[in-house]
């Protein structure tokens, strides 16, 4: 599932959003909890885990992060998880041609523990996909946190 928006911000500003993990708690709607477990020598992390409440269930998984790419792509494959079996994605920040003006795109590939007929499966994806971008744009459009 691959979704994208445009925000006024550069690309910089959506990279120290998406990549201050620990935050998300105060602005991803289904995340209630997110604890980095191992950072990299610039103190970004290299993986985190994550408590999310979504879809009437609670789920709680690791992520191991690459950000080989900063601050254009940030990447992330799942480590291990309770009711996931594949979780990796990925956010790209690429200007625009207007200035201050930032394209995102989110990219999720995810696997349920649980066999979902397909349509319901696509669905979920695309929830998320859609709350984790819609949720990411109103933060960072928001202004500095308070």
């Amino acid at each position: 599932m691959t979704m994208t928006t445009v925000v006024t911000a550069s690309p910089e500003d959506c990279y120290a959003l998406i990549s201050d993990i620990e935050q998300y708690p105060q602005w991803a709607t289904d995340v209630s909890a997110a604890t980095v477990t191992q950072s990299d020598p610039e103190g970004r992390a290299t993986q985190a885990s994550f408590r999310v409440e979504a879809l009437g269930r609670s789920a709680k998984y690791s992520l191991a992060y690459d950000h080989s790419g900063a601050p254009h792509r940030i990447s992330w494959k799942l480590v291990d998880g309770d009711v996931v079996k594949h979780l990796d994605g990925r956010y790209e920040f690429n200007p625009t041609a207007e200035p201050g003006r930032t394209e995102v795109l989110y990219q999720l590939a995810l696997v349920l523990a649980v066999p979902l007929p397909g349509f319901v499966k696509r669905r979920a994806e695309r929830r998320i996909a859609h709350t984790a971008l819609a949720d990411f744009a109103a933060r960072l459009e928001s202004g500095p946190a308070s």
